[in-house]
């Protein structure tokens, strides 16, 4: 169940920001590179992101050109704007508190560090105790760590669904799991638009780690291209296309530094209807590129403006693990949107607890920041 539930000025605002871990306000890891794919080591998202299984964020030797002076209006604004998930498919929040997270991912219940959760759980210990896996080892944003199995040994991955797609869980060395549920709003947007367009639309998933939101769009009906510069993320996500069967959908598949590829996309002038980019924090390449967020972020939106196509419907932002408040991310897109119209909302996203049964709402966990474009 996902619900959008907007605040109006005036009211308390969410707080501040945050691709999935994130810490700081958000919980997502560390932002990528704009000009970069992923960091070289697994960046935690959500206050736990991984920089190498996810889209290792690399900068990128690629020349920056200068950003575009843009003129006209702003967008309009809708703030603060909180994107709420109570869960979907397999996946919902059981209990958090006490710096953790008790997850239900498919069959199993996991415990993970959860730097925002700053109350004390609602469920007994006893439940917690219960759990299958438990994350453990070092717990800042991007230390890796390990997993107990207090009740048998499990493997490293098994089989969930999420929106009507199937796709691996995964445990790896850096918390995550292979998916960052935070980004179900998005996804369900997403697949919304694609599925009510009277007309065939092209998606951009930039940072696409192991592919989940793809193959949404793909089986929407969306033509998407997904662009991670991380072998191992490509490898998990054309593993998920696998077991969904969904071989034949069109999804292009390109391993290459995130920045590279969209400067390609704009000298050729290559148009998308919808791109979603998930950038981290830092990310450092392949040949030493270091990329920071708060350097590359602006060319990489002007960027991602140019090759919008004329007919756009959504350029969509979030962000983990930085120490910042939506607005900075959100007063950004408005400035790059200029002469665009539309309007921008920004926010965060929180996942509400849904306690065993996964119906009980309870209290929201803010995992990111995020920022929108739309048309209308």
């Amino acid at each position: 169940m996902v619900k959008h539930r907007e605040s109006r000025p005036g009211q308390k605002s969410a707080g501040g920001l945050g691709a999935k871990p994130r810490r700081d306000i958000s919980g997502k890891p560390p932002a990528k590179p704009a000009h970069a794919s992923r960091p070289a080591k697994p960046s935690p998202r959500h206050g736990e992101r991984v920089t190498e299984p996810r889209d290792a964020a690399t900068a990128s030797a690629a020349p920056e050109r200068p950003l575009i002076a843009r003129t006209g209006e702003r967008p309009t604004e809708r703030v603060p704007a909180i994107l709420e998930s109570l869960g979907a498919g397999d996946f919902h929040l059981i209990d958090s508190g006490n710096g953790l997270k008790l997850e239900q991912y498919g069959p199993y219940r996991i415990v993970r560090p959860e730097a925002q959760a700053l109350w004390p759980p609602s469920l007994a210990a006893h439940v917690w105790d219960n759990a299958d896996a438990i994350f453990t080892g070092d717990t800042d944003e991007d230390g890796m760590g390990r997993w107990r199995f207090p009740r048998e040994a499990l493997g490293e991955t098994w089989p969930l669904q999420l929106l009507g797609v199937d796709f691996l869980g995964r445990f790896t060395a850096f918390r995550h799991v292979g998916v960052f549920p935070e980004q179900i709003v998005h996804w369900a947007w997403m697949k919304e638009q694609v599925e009510a367009a009277k007309r065939p639309l092209k998606v951009l998933n930039l940072f696409g780690y192991t592919g989940v939101a793809s193959l949404v769009a793909a089986a929407a009906g969306a033509e998407v291209t997904h662009v991670d510069a991380s072998k191992k993320a490509i490898g998990w996500a054309r593993e998920n296309q696998a077991l969904g069967r969904m071989e034949k959908l069109p999804i292009r598949w390109i391993c290459e530094d995130a920045m590279k590829f969209i400067l390609r996309e704009e000298r050729r002038g290559n148009k998308y209807d919808i791109i979603l980019t998930d950038p981290p924090k830092f990310g450092r390449g392949p040949n030493g590129e270091v990329w920071h967020l708060f350097e590359h972020l602006p060319l990489m939106l002007d960027i991602c403006r140019e090759i919008l196509s004329p007919k756009a419907l959504g350029l969509v932002l979030t962000a983990y693990s930085i120490r910042a408040s939506f607005y900075s991310i959100h007063e950004l897109m408005r400035e790059t949107m200029r002469g665009a119209g539309g309007v921008v909302e920004s926010g965060e996203l929180v996942i509400r607890e849904a306690g065993l049964d996964g119906r009980t709402p309870g209290r929201a966990l803010s995992t990111s920041l995020f920022s929108r474009w739309v048309p209308k």
